[in-house]
């Protein structure tokens, strides 16, 4: 296969990836237990997420390939396993949070979200510096959330 072709198979493989973890997120969508809850005046509109998610997750998918473009699958095993972990934990948020209706477990998961996007982040940075960088609004959406996740469970407990 051609240089070329073969890493431009991957950059979609690493685009699609983080795409999945929506197919998780869709199942457990925001609904009337959702919509019941006590919000802050700040809450986000429902709209905003797509939007925000879909830019997010291509972020995350070429930062990825970056990095395997940099230094290859095994040289790159660690940031790319953290990047792998960090993305099972964000799937598994819209579950615990919208599928069980458990803020309060879903703010434990999503610290752990934080800190794995935290590790992905420096990890990434240390193979190449715009990997990490493309990954920044990521963490800084995912520490809003964060707020916005532990003033839910707080207004709603």
């Amino acid at each position: 296969m051609q240089p070329k072709l073969k890493a431009t198979l991957i950059l979609l493989g690493f685009i699609v990836v983080p795409f999945g973890a929506t197919l998780l997120g869709a199942r457990f969508p925001p609904d009337e237990w959702y919509e019941s809850l006590s919000k802050p005046t700040w809450n986000p509109p429902n709209w905003i997420f797509g939007p925000v998610w879909t830019a997010l997750y291509l972020m995350m998918g070429v930062s990825a390939w970056l990095v395997w473009k940099t230094a290859g699958f095994k040289k790159g095993a660690a940031a790319l396993s953290a990047w792998a972990v960090q993305l099972a934990l964000n799937a598994a948020w819209s579950w615990i949070f919208f599928g069980l209706h458990r803020p309060d477990l879903a703010f434990g998961e999503i610290v752990l979200l934080w800190l794995a996007i935290l590790v992905t982040t420096v990890l990434f940075w240390r193979i190449r510096p715009v990997a990490g960088m493309l990954l920044l609004p990521y963490l800084a959406w995912v520490t809003f959330a964060s707020v916005l996740n532990w003033t839910l469970w707080q207004l709603n407990a």
